[in-house]
């Protein structure tokens, strides 16, 4: 039997708000490889979110099992799953959620104080990663002095400085123009065709959605699939 890099089994995820129960995933089953570009395209309140935080380790499910790299992120202990989480997953977010007293440099360089490494490898770490998204000349810049696609590509940096397998992306292009957004998706393409870093990205945006190579549709809690690769010899 091949094993999976990411494999989700029968998931089930519920809230309760009130006297009502909201179920953004019931028994969702998802085989995801390495070095695959999934996308996974739903309307607002379809459970996309929700699926890459447990995708990510960030919450876990009442039901199923969530492996990602043979490690099953839904039972480990808290301390354990951050120090897995810290090496293994980069998070993308809908905003940047940059430190705004931080400098571009400072803000990348944040997830490497949970590792074991010299002032030096950290710098040669940052710097690689500004590098990737084209903002070394920022690196000494403040959020403020950025525009809102620069921040972003900071994000995508920060995401990318522990040189993580899995890259997790939550409506990475949702607050930018068009062309600040095509630039950030493009950016994600790269991480996957050139560095073979797997991708998760959740969208509501057809045209994001054609940035990846496998497309899935999420909806009312369960998954249908898409039509092969979102973009016919992929995008560039």
């Amino acid at each position: 039997m091949t094993e999976h890099f990411i494999e989700l089994r029968g998931v089930t995820r519920r809230y309760v708000r009130g006297e009502h129960t909201i179920t953004p995933l019931e028994n969702v089953d998802l085989d995801i490889d390495a070095g695959e570009y999934l996308v996974l395209l739903g309307p607002s309140g379809s459970g996309k979110t929700t699926l890459l935080n447990l995708l990510a380790g960030i919450d876990r499910p009442q039901a199923g099992t969530v492996r990602v790299g043979g490690v099953d992120v839904g039972r480990g202990r808290s301390g354990a799953l951050a120090r897995w989480r810290a090496r293994t997953v980069g998070y993308v977010f809908q905003r940047a959620n940059l430190v705004p007293v931080l400098t571009a440099y400072e803000n990348v360089e944040l997830p490497l104080w949970l590792q074991r490494l010299t002032r030096k490898e950290r710098h040669a770490r940052v710097a690689l990663a500004l590098d990737a998204v084209g903002l070394s000349d920022r690196a000494h810049h403040l959020p403020k002095q950025l525009s809102g696609g620069q921040e972003q590509r900071v994000a995508v940096a920060r995401a990318i400085v522990a040189d993580p397998d899995l890259v997790v992306a939550d409506e990475p292009t949702g607050s930018l123009d068009s062309e600040s957004a095509d630039a950030i998706l493009t950016l994600l393409r790269r991480l996957n065709d050139e560095r073979g870093k797997t991708v998760v990205m959740v969208t509501h945006d057809h045209h994001a959605a054609t940035f990846g190579k496998r497309l899935v549709h999420l909806d009312k809690g369960q998954l249908h699939a898409g039509s092969g690769a979102a973009r016919a010899g992929g995008a560039r």
